[in-house]
């Protein structure tokens, strides 16, 4: 019978990180080993972590990259077949996946499909390879491919499938998260083990990378697409299961139309086949437990999770002891207060009010009840005088004049500047509080309440903000978040009776024309068909387009949509090019 126990080590590594990743896979084999694994398989690049970015420009790097294979190799002492990520440099530098087995490094698969998209950049680093090969473990034939090979239905993975026979097709991926990512790279390999007749083992890297956050959700399924396993989201896990691949042979023989495929495609591919020892016949192993089916999270406790594991990793990956939030009363910093707790732990967390004297006594008292909630410590520092000084010194040059958007961001760079001058001296990382609205359009204070290391929220529409908030109380079972910070219409607070929607239309409104125009690239008519006002679109888009240059200067932010500003979202800043009515303006 063709039986196969098979090990998914889903890890979280630091990129750069050679000894620590290293020990993480060291650690996984001994693990392996002890639960008689046939073939273990680590994420892509599981070696130097994902991205390296321009480490990869750095030939030492490369090359201590491949002294720690060689140490993993050295420990791959057993009949298990290992397949673990790392940097090839033959010719040219490769994305790659090392077989290793009885301390041979038995083969090298070299990644064939370099995504260069969104926030890849995979051709400015890597070589393309053209070279296909399928690994045979005994009578157990089994194909490699990295990420984005089995996302091209004609990829590595078929080829491997119909000229090596592969009966089993493993991944090894480090495939970034954005909102309902999971639920569609599921879809996706279920259809590759469908349309292939074969297991898909698809393993995926977990943890926060910068702005990247990488889900994990490794999973196995059979040649029908049904899932065998699937691990945790959003944590590091370890699957095993036993594979009947017997079944896989029987169900291809009975398939008339896999025989014109195969021979079609024999006349234009090649494919290498390299045979690894039969592992020698030993006792029986033990059963491995049942598989229970993971609840599937909703879409608010997915993109919740992702958020707290993204700013666990930067803070803990970083080194910072303790985080700073500056809460106005408002939304957007109750949440980001509050995913830093569920993060980091409130010991960890400290919070700073910083009222004005355009600071309602509502939203003070939400500022100090939301601390209170946390169970985390709160400073407060009223900037009236700074402000007072502020205004006095520039009297002189400005002369009698309205309030105007001068003293509007005056007082949030005041702010700005005592949060970094805490984060200066005790050595806090500053969390801006702004969310992807705010962003878009320019809502917000160069040097003032943009000033931190990390936007955790940055790219979390203002409606996807109250709906994290309210998911988050629901949890709770509690007002973890004062209601009345959620039913208060939001305002920035920096003048008497202000109110967002002074500036900015309706948020429902303005996340429809955002989602529209920055995530899905919709020229103006046909974002004006979903019956809305052409004015408005045209202000809207007009924000988004001057404001780049802010954008630029912002903290880096966690990715939870599928095209977040920044890495994803490339334009110039110097750009004349506006696109209204079917004519550039």
């Amino acid at each position: 019978m063709r039986r196969l126990r098979i090990g998914l080590a889903q890890i979280n590594p630091t990129v750069g990180d050679l000894r620590g990743n290293t020990n993480k896979i060291l650690d996984g084999i001994q693990r392996a080993v002890k639960q008689q694994v046939d073939i273990l398989a680590f994420p892509e690049l599981a070696i130097t972590g994902y991205p390296p970015e321009d480490l990869l420009c750095r030939s030492q790097f490369i090359a201590d990259n491949l002294a720690c294979l060689d140490e993993i190799r050295q420990s791959a002492s057993g009949p298990m077949a290992v397949i673990v990520g790392f940097v090839d440099r033959k010719d040219d530098t490769y994305n790659a996946a090392a077989i290793l087995q009885d301390r041979q490094l038995v083969g090298v698969y070299q990644k064939q499909m370099l995504p260069n998209y969104g926030v890849f950049d995979e051709n400015r680093y890597f070589q393309r390879s053209s070279g296909n090969v399928v690994f045979s473990l005994g009578s157990i034939p089994f194909g490699v491919s990295i990420c984005e090979d089995i996302w091209v239905p004609a990829g590595p993975a078929r080829d491997q499938a119909l000229l090596g026979d592969a009966l089993l097709l493993i991944n090894i991926s480090a495939s970034p998260y954005h909102a309902g990512k999971p639920r569609q790279r599921e879809h996706m390999l279920r259809t590759r083990a469908n349309d292939n007749t074969a297991v898909v083992a698809f393993v995926n890297l977990v943890g926060g990378q910068d702005e990247l956050v990488f889900d994990g959700a490794s999973a196995v399924f059979g040649p029908t697409g049904e899932c065998l396993c699937r691990a945790a989201l959003f944590e590091e896990d370890f699957l095993v299961v036993d594979l009947a691949l017997e079944a896989v042979l029987h169900q291809r023989l009975r398939d008339a139309r896999r025989r014109a495929e195969k021979a079609a495609l024999a006349t234009r591919s090649t494919l290498h086949c390299t045979l690894l020892p039969t592992p020698p016949a030993g006792q029986v192993k033990p059963p491995l437990p049942a598989f229970a089916e993971r609840p599937r999270p909703s879409l608010e406790e997915e993109i919740y999770g992702a958020l707290v594991l993204g700013t666990q990793d930067y803070v803990e990956k970083n080194r910072f002891e303790k985080v700073l939030v500056g809460l106005s009363g408002g939304v957007d910093s109750a949440l980001t207060a509050a995913i830093a707790v569920d993060a980091l732990g409130a010991e960890r967390v400290v919070t700073v009010g910083l009222p004005s004297r355009f600071s309602s006594r509502e939203t003070q008292d939400d500022t100090k009840r939301l601390a209170e909630n946390l169970g985390v410590p709160l400073l407060w520092i009223p900037i009236e005088e700074l402000y007072q000084t502020y205004l006095g010194t520039l009297d002189a040059m400005l002369g009698e004049r309205e309030m105007g958007i001068t003293e509007e961001n005056i007082q949030s760079r005041i702010r700005g500047n005592l949060l970094m001058a805490l984060s200066n001296y005790y050595g806090w990382l500053v969390l801006t509080t702004g969310n992807k609205s705010e962003a878009s359009v320019g809502y917000c204070t160069l040097y003032g309440d943009m000033a931190g290391g990390i936007s955790i929220i940055k790219d979390v529409p203002k409606t996807m903000v109250y709906r994290l908030c309210r998911d988050r109380n629901e949890k709770a079972g509690r007002e973890w978040i004062p209601a009345s910070i959620l039913e208060r219409p939001p305002s920035a607070e920096l003048k008497p009776d202000q109110k967002d929607t002074d500036s900015l239309p309706d948020y429902d409104l303005l996340d429809a024309i955002l989602e529209a125009y920055v995530e899905e690239e919709q020229p103006f008519e046909e974002i004006l068909a979903r019956g809305l006002d052409s004015a408005v679109v045209q202000q809207v888009i007009s924000k988004v387009d001057q404001n780049e240059y802010k954008r630029r200067q912002s903290p880096p932010g966690l990715k939870i949509t599928s095209r977040a500003l920044g890495k994803d979202r490339r334009l110039p800043i110097t750009n004349a090019y506006r696109i209204f009515n079917g004519r550039q303006e």
